[in-house]
């Protein structure tokens, strides 16, 4: 307010009941009452007070005077000599012009503004003690005014703060330093409200004191807790988190959590700031990120699965969900972007799809992945109007490299051949293990068949060359069958269908590269039908067995009998097995055959000891794929045992050199076979390579002479030399040898003369029934 000179200033007396007893003229002037008027009048009527008595004890008050001046009225006690007070100086001074709103505001007296401020206040002495304070404190503290005024400002704080709080107040009254302080208030009952203080050192009347206020910052604190609680969770996910700021193109990093640095390789300080995209692999997922960044433009959420780079350079995948973050107004400020590693999953459904695409064994396509491939294959040619050449490779005695040298070797051979074929082609052809030893080639972008032979032949040649296994050199070859689209076949299947035939067709002629021509689908026609008429002789009880005796070379007696297979087809007669049973043996019908085959030379076994011919084996010739099977010697056991056969009865033939070629599989069947009483006879002894040693080891009974070895036997005995030499083995091993197909005088003599013990042939007699066997066994 405005100050006054002293002698402008009004007074005036007034007695202890509040009546004016002196006037002076600047009241005369300041009221426009004479002294006689104003003289006897109360007090608190001229100044337009409620009551003596309250503005007696108020001391001093801001009063409005007429014409809206305003005044500030102080009082002044006057005492006797008793001291006690008898009158009071009253003294206007009013203002020179009317007080403004913000003049008559700041006259408010403090104590009539503590109370309503917010927070808590208080007026500290340099000891902590209280001189003024607020209903807000004491609600705070939990204390009543006359406690307050004897507590002590420090005592009221956690411990913990104590010691800061003294010296911060220390610092502010000694260096005028404002005091800012995070407290926690503690009150009666224990109860901790945290408070933050802000204080001034204010210089009055020769004093110093503090005036502050404490604001309650419970409810920052609770947010303060939970944004700490959201910061170790997001420092304790195990995804990467990255908020990025949405600011023109770029969207510089703002944070990154624990787990982004770990996956990423960066450290934070070496991401914020930048846009994050710097660590985008350079070439790869190019759809993806630009989903990624038309997302970022429309400002809306996006999902994307696409590859970064780590600091060390390693390629990684990421499974990013990014959303935007709004602020109040509704505007995206920030975007939120979660991370996941999913390298580890991606890797492994790599491997998933390749163990299904892929051969476990070789690692090339397999049947899925060919057919894929060839549809694939297929559909462009037809768009483009090219080529493309479908090429079957069978590999050539395969079946003798694992009968000879052993599964493993045959597994090596499988992977070295894998390498040759995928070494001859580019790389937009494909290479696939179909089964076994059959592998397929989808040459594509063909511009001619002349060039697609080349590349065949290529292939060929490179599959020539032998493979090393165990210090020995395995011989490899294999034959090859090709067909082209759209020459040989519009569709996937027509063309690896031509391509077998193509092979089948190579396999026949020795091996080689044949091209599919219309001509081998007759005969591949031919085989389907001739194998679907040997399912219905089957059903049909179609197959029979004649029985061909074997003869003893000197007394001319019968000493066994041969189980010989035929079949009465409907539309060709009787069938010899040579047409038939290579197509049984492919298709697998062979099992199904053999067991019917065994079942009937069983009962005719049994026929002849009914019929008192108890010393006359039946022998019975079984494949590979009979004998390999690991139920074929129960089964033999089981029907010996069916239909009471004593041991040596059944006589089962295996060819010499399939015995040769896995001689391992030849000692364990000879011994398994004595076991159960069959008794193993050695077929076309002397076709192939002999191994006398093998024979002795295998315990056989007896040999039978190749067909070859007996048919060089010209007339008068020329060309013998090869049955002679084997009939001599046979004698020196003590070994029974049989001469088979035996069918003139000359080759009976030479075998006669030259110690062959048995015979059997159309010389002695055609094959027989088992009715036409036993009678005539009678006869004789």
């Amino acid at each position: 307010m405005s100050a006054f000179d002293p002698s402008e200033q009004a007074s005036f007396l007034a007695d202890d009941a509040g009546t004016i007893i002196t006037w002076n003229p600047q009241c005369a002037a300041l009221f426009g009452l004479a002294a006689a008027d104003a003289l006897g009048r109360e007090a608190a009527w001229l100044l337009g007070a409620p009551s003596w008595p309250a503005l007696r004890d108020g001391g001093a008050a801001e009063l409005a005077l007429p014409a809206g001046r305003a005044a500030r009225v102080t009082l002044a006690a006057q005492f006797d000599a008793s001291g006690a007070a008898r009158s009071h100086s009253v003294t206007v001074i009013p203002a020179s012009a009317p007080l403004s709103e913000a003049e008559r505001l700041g006259a408010t007296a403090l104590k009539d503004v503590v109370d309503l401020l917010p927070g808590t206040f208080y007026i500290l002495d340099r000891e902590g003690r209280i001189l003024m304070w607020n209903h807000n404190l004491e609600r705070v503290c939990e204390m009543m005014p006359e406690e307050l005024a004897t507590a002590n400002a420090f005592e009221m704080l956690d411990p913990r703060d104590r010691g800061a709080f003294a010296d911060k107040v220390r610092r502010m009254f000694d260096d005028n330093v404002e005091l800012e302080m995070e407290v926690d208030y503690v009150s009666r009952s224990g109860r901790e409200t945290p408070v933050l203080l802000r204080g001034a050192r204010i210089d009055c009347n020769g004093g110093q004191y503090l005036f502050g206020m404490g604001i309650d910052i419970s409810k920052r604190r609770a947010r303060e807790r939970q944004l700490h609680l959201y910061k170790r969770a997001l420092g304790a996910a195990s995804n990467g988190v990255i908020i990025a700021h949405n600011g023109g193109p770029d969207h510089p990093t703002e944070y990154v959590n624990p787990a982004f640095e770990r996956i990423t390789g960066y450290a934070a300080d070496e991401i914020i700031g930048r846009d994050p995209r710097f660590m985008a692999a350079p070439g790869l997922d190019g759809d993806e990120r630009n989903r990624m960044r038309q997302a970022l433009h429309e400002q809306r959420s996006v999902h994307v699965v696409l590859r970064n780079l780590r600091k060390n350079g390693e390629l990684f995948w990421n499974d990013l969900n990014i959303t935007p973050v709004h602020d109040d107004n509704g505007q995206v400020t920030h975007f939120v972007g979660i991370l996941v590693d999913v390298t580890a999953s991606k890797q492994r459904a790599d491997r998933l799809e390749h163990e299904v695409n892929h051969d476990s064994l070789t690692g090339l396509a397999n049947r899925t992945l060919l057919w894929d491939r060839l549809d694939h294959a297929v559909h462009l040619a037809q768009r483009h109007q090219t080529l493309v050449a479908a090429v079957l490779i069978d590999l050539d005695n395969f079946k003798t490299i694992n009968d000879t040298f052993g599964h493993d070797a045959g597994d090596a051979v499988l992977k070295v051949v894998a390498r040759r074929l995928q070494a001859t082609v580019r790389d937009s052809d494909t290479v696939a293990r179909l089964s076994g030893d059959e592998f397929v080639m989808v040459l594509v972008d063909q511009p001619s068949l002349r060039y697609t032979l080349r590349m065949v032949e290529r292939v060929r040649r490179a599959l020539t060359m032998p493979v090393a296994f165990g210090g020995s050199e395995i011989p490899v070859g294999a034959s090859l069958g090709v067909a082209a689209f759209p020459h040989d076949g519009r569709t996937s299947a027509d063309l690896v269908r031509a391509a077998d035939m193509a092979m089948y067709r190579a396999k026949n002629n020795g091996g080689g590269v044949h091209f599919y021509s219309t001509e081998m689908r007759s005969a591949s026609e031919a085989r389907a039908i001739l194998a679907g008429n040997m399912k219905s002789a089957l059903d049909d009880d179609e197959l029979f067995l004649l029985f061909q005796p074997r003869m003893d070379a000197r007394s001319g007696k019968v000493r066994g009998f041969e189980a010989l297979l035929r079949w009465r087809h409907p539309e060709h007669g009787v069938m010899l097995p040579a047409a038939f049973l290579a197509e049984a043996e492919e298709s697998g019908l062979i099992v199904e055959i053999g067991n019917r085959v065994l079942d009937r030379a069983c009962a005719f076994a049994r026929e002849l000891r009914h019929a008192g011919y108890t010393a006359l084996p039946v022998a019975v010739n079984v494949s590979h794929r009979e004998y390999s099977r690991p139920t074929f010697i129960a089964g033999i056991a089981e029907r010996m045992s069916r239909y009471g056969l004593p041991p040596g009865t059944l006589e089962i033939e295996i060819p010499e050199a399939d015995l040769i070629r896995n001689p391992g599989l030849g000692r364990d069947l000879a011994a398994q076979l004595r076991d159960v009483g069959a008794m193993l006879s050695i077929d076309q002894f002397g076709r192939g390579i002999s191994d006398l040693n093998f024979l002795q080891q295998l315990s056989v009974r007896q040999v039978k002479l190749s067909k070859a070895a007996v048919h060089n036997i010209a007339d008068h005995g020329r060309g013998g030399s090869l049955a002679k030499a084997l009939i001599d083995i046979g004698r020196n091993l003590d070994i029974t040898v049989v001469g088979e197909a035996v069918e003139t005088e000359a080759q009976v003599e030479f075998l006669r003369s030259h110690g062959c013990d048995q015979m059997q042939g159309q010389w002695f007699s055609e094959p027989l029934s088992a009715e036409a066997a036993c009678r005539m066994l009678a006869q004789r």
